[in-house]
């Protein structure tokens, strides 16, 4: 069925490319435009000094002053907590790209690395406070959003520990020895990863600008499943079609899941065996499910 779906697909889309030009060229043309001005200055310094800083063996001396918190709370290594730390503050794929490298080169161990996986990629503060809040309802605090998507991370490790029996944190010794990078290689690592998130970028916009060209379906529709796709063209449809608490569940929901180009672009960087795409799916969908009870909690609370 695979051989045959994904063929099809591929012609199908083709066609739609060749019989309509101009959306293809505005679509790609948008997914590159946001490519280059918002998620390539804000992800690939941090993606340069987090490889300097793996390659330099600082892990340990930058996680000292978190490891006895995040050590006791989430059961991490010195190496598990400087993942955690570098998916909360760089977003999607920087942490489920550190958890996969890590894990492949033995700095933890494959329980732990699905572990992380579960709890460490996640949207960024600076894409929440810097591109969310500025499309967001007036009405609603900024401290609400970043409360419902990040609370959750604290029950689903308790649940995902239980579901991969980790037991306490400890020093795990990498088997192989690890070529230390230069900095060129560090830079041409990183430009690697967001030459493909670019190309991801790039392709699903394509995709949200034929899907917002569909007359049929209605506004809320069409805003959904914009951010099912992508979501910073998604959160923009949203912003626009939605109000108030609606709004906000609605932000709420599509900024945790990451769309499908979110989707494509952590497998793109998953590339040891231990981590499970399908996994990651799912812990994703409860993540979504859990910021969507607490903002409506929230929302509940201040009479939203």
């Amino acid at each position: 069925m695979k051989k045959s779906v994904l063929p099809a697909t591929a012609i199908m889309v083709l066609f739609l490319l060749l019989t309509h030009p101009a959306l293809s060229l505005e679509g790609a043309q948008n997914g590159l435009l946001l490519w280059y001005q918002t998620v390539l200055p804000t992800l690939l310094p941090f993606m340069i000094c987090s490889n300097v800083i793996v390659s330099l063996d600082g892990i340990r001396l930058m996680t000292a002053p978190l490891r006895p918190i995040l050590g006791k709370i989430f059961r991490l290594s010195d190496a598990g907590c400087y993942v955690l730390v570098s998916g909360l503050l760089c977003g999607y794929p920087m942490g489920a790209k550190t958890c996969s490298e890590f894990a492949a080169q033995g700095k933890i161990s494959p329980e732990e690395g699905r572990y992380l996986l579960a709890i460490s990629n996640h949207p960024s503060p600076m894409f929440l406070l810097g591109y969310v809040s500025s499309l967001m309802d007036p009405s609603i605090p900024i401290s609400m959003l970043l409360a419902a998507i990040y609370l959750p991370i604290l029950p689903m490790a308790f649940l995902s520990q239980a579901v991969y029996r980790i037991k306490a944190s400890s020093r795990i010794r990498v088997q192989k020895t690890q070529p230390h990078l230069s900095f060129d290689e560090s830079m041409m690592n990183s430009l690697e990863v967001m030459v493909k998130i670019g190309g991801y970028i790039m392709l699903f916009s394509i995709l949200a600008r034929f899907i917002s060209q569909i007359s049929l379906l209605p506004s809320p529709v069409q805003a959904v499943l914009l951010g099912v796709v992508e979501i910073t063209t998604g959160i923009q449809a949203i912003a626009h079609t939605f109000s108030g608490s609606a709004q906000g569940l609605f932000l709420c929901f599509a900024t945790v899941l990451g769309g499908i180009c979110g989707l494509f672009q952590t497998k793109s960087v998953l590339t040891a065996p231990a981590l499970s795409l399908g996994h990651y799916i799912l812990w994703k969908l409860l993540h979504a499910l859990l910021s969507a009870v607490v903002f409506m909690v929230l929302a509940w609370f201040l009479h939203l």
